[in-house]
């Protein structure tokens, strides 16, 4: 084995979907690990740490197979689910001693979903659904170890059945991906029952009453495109007490008097180095781009902090987007990145099957899309009919080029017209906006016709 591999990593999706062209897993809560298997055995975690000491009874790969490289989730079962926070604990253990009390009490299991490479050859160029053939004929069941099941095309259906099961979700993959190492791709995507956010604690801010010796709140953060960190937010609940005592140990070796950003309206403010990276569930994402609700889930020792990125809370739903591409052979954007400082929008000229224009305006992270058969309209008295599509990723603003035959959209896509613009009224049904491009300006307005279906719309320009 001369390959050394980071794990393929997934992407948020906020709602389940059906699709024959993917598959669906158990969304295992635990730490991701690849296993190399030899003569000896190497498990890694996603931070590149040895595990292997750490859960003594995952040796057993040893006996199940021979000159792989495997891909999974090592968890502890509790009551027919996984408990992270027994995992937690376990991994916590450092003398032998130590380590075997927690594996007799809390005993991990290794979850395979994938498998990178044998004897020697490496596999991850392979059809997703050609490596879990392979998979299921080279690596034995044990007392530890298992191979994650799946299931093809229903996966709504797939998603209730596990959420009802009260597991934290799902994985959908599409069959014909490759494994891209290192890289968070859009043909993984991770659905969950609760929403949750890895951030980064910026700071804390002081305890009162039984928390005087400990802390009242940590302060959040993620990193936008350009690695400035963003506060989103603090959380004050949801601790053990070990988890107050843990994290107060912590502090004490990462202070720093640098401020990441201001918070005027918080007093008592502590800062931190970016250090440490925690899960936290919300309820929803305010017009501020806070945390609504939050609560502290758990400490995320496998996840680096610039990988908590705002990507994350993209309220968006770009599913739809990634279900309808295969990004091995289009090469339309991926993501949603964004660099300038105001609102875009772009109108690009599509040669599909017919001649139409794309309008898309940014909002909440995501390009919102009408296809518009004959084109924008420059007089009032003027009315075009304008169909919503699929939100497209940022990135989309800035994409010219051939979207190859037999791909959704197939032709040529080039940018008409780009700009800036200004909302005056963004409402379910009426949308008024004023583009500033060279072609497009002025006042325009989007109004959804109610008798018709839900994705027509009629486009105009406004007396300015």
């Amino acid at each position: 084995m001369n390959n050394q591999y980071k794990p393929m990593l997934a992407k948020s999706s906020p709602t389940p979907f059906s699709d024959v062209d993917w598959i669906y897993e158990i969304k295992w809560d635990g730490f991701r690990a690849i296993a190399y298997v030899n003569k000896e055995l190497t498990i890694l975690s996603r931070n590149e740490k040895e595990m292997q000491k750490k859960f003594p009874e995952l040796k057993e790969l040893l006996q199940l197979a021979q000159n792989v490289v495997l891909d999974g989730e090592i968890i502890v079962m509790k009551n027919g689910k996984p408990d992270f926070h027994a995992l937690l604990e376990r991994s916590q253990a450092i003398k032998a001693i130590d380590i075997k009390i927690q594996s007799n009490k809390n005993s991990v299991s290794y979850v395979v979903f994938d498998i990178l490479e044998k004897n020697g050859k490496s596999l991850i160029d392979l059809p997703l659904i050609e490596r879990k053939k392979i998979l299921e004929k080279t690596v034995k069941e044990g007392n530890h170890v298992f191979l994650s099941d799946f299931i093809e095309k229903k996966g709504s259906e797939y998603y209730k059945v596990v959420t009802e099961k009260d597991l934290e979700g799902i994985i959908a993959k599409k069959k014909n991906s490759i494994y891209e190492t290192g890289i968070r791709s859009s043909n993984w995507l991770k659905i969950k029952k609760i929403k949750t956010v890895d951030c980064i604690v910026f700071g804390y801010t002081k305890g009162s009453g039984f928390r005087q010796e400990s802390f009242g709140a940590l302060l959040l953060g993620l990193y936008d495109e350009n690695k400035d960190p963003i506060y989103i937010g603090k959380v004050g609940t949801g601790f053990s007490q070990n988890n107050l005592v843990e994290l107060s140990k912590q502090f004490k070796n990462i202070t720093t008097n640098k401020t990441p950003f201001k918070l005027e309206e918080i007093k008592d403010t502590n800062w931190l180095k970016p250090k440490i990276v925690c899960e936290i569930f919300y309820q929803s994402i305010t017009k501020e781009r806070k945390l609504r609700m939050p609560r502290f889930h758990g400490l995320k020792l496998d996840k680096k902090p610039l990988e908590c990125t705002t990507q994350q809370i993209n309220q968006s739903n770009l599913v739809p987007y990634f279900s309808k591409r295969d990004f091995n052979k289009t090469k339309e954007p991926t993501g949603s990145k964004k660099n300038e400082k105001d609102t875009i929008f772009v109108v690009q000229e599509h040669h599909s099957r017919r001649l139409h224009y794309d309008l898309r305006l940014e909002k909440e992270g995501v390009l919102k899309s009408w296809a518009v058969p004959k084109g924008i309209p420059f007089e009032p008295n003027k009315k075009r009919l304008a169909v919503e599509v699929e939100d497209h990723p940022i990135e989309y603003s800035k994409f010219e080029g051939i979207i190859p035959k037999g791909q959704y959209g197939a032709g040529t896509v080039k940018i008409w017209d780009r700009g800036i613009y200004e909302t005056k009224e963004w409402e379910n049904d009426i949308i008024e906006f004023f583009p500033k491009g060279k072609k497009m300006n002025g006042k325009y307005v989007l109004i959804r016709l109610k008798k018709d279906n839900n994705k027509n719309w009629l486009l105009f320009k406004g007396r300015d």
